[in-house]
């Protein structure tokens, strides 16, 4: 099966985040309790994913998937660098309530220093053939 992936655009690439941590808006809250927006682009894709402690995921790079990630539950070692560098990976410590941006072109890993239950946004659909066809495993980036 030939998967075709969207090209990224500029226009796109201009309204991603410029941080890793996505500072989120204000919840509107009402007598009925509140509601929180997280992401308002358009996605194809949007899944939960639970990790178990001192698990790792990733460890690759998207060429076309960008993902948001708000952690529901546990804490996330957050690895991540320009695709091709040789510099040693940023580690930012992700908990819960908050959420990061991924870009393509960024090699990652995150590293679950607890249980962890986050959702996960994405560009394009999960299913596996169009996953698979647009990441590319690199060696491992974290300690």
């Amino acid at each position: 099966m030939t998967v075709h992936l969207r090209p990224v655009t500029q226009e796109e690439r201009a309204g991603w985040p410029k941080d890793v941590i996505v500072p989120l808006e204000k919840p509107f809250v009402d007598d009925r309790g509140a509601i929180q927006p997280l992401v308002d682009v358009p996605m194809e894709s949007c899944v939960l994913i639970q990790s178990k402690k001192g698990t790792v995921r990733a460890n690759h790079v998207h060429t076309t998937d960008w993902h948001y990630c708000y952690v529901l539950d546990g804490e996330i070692d957050y690895y991540h660098r320009p695709h091709g560098s040789s510099e040693t990976p940023e580690k930012i410590t992700i908990v819960k309530g908050q959420m990061f941006f991924t870009p393509p072109e960024v090699d990652h890993a995150m590293v679950f220093t607890k249980d962890t239950s986050f959702l996960t946004w994405g560009r394009n659909s999960r299913a596996q053939e169009v996953y698979e066809a647009d990441i590319r495993r690199i060696p491992p980036i974290n300690p």
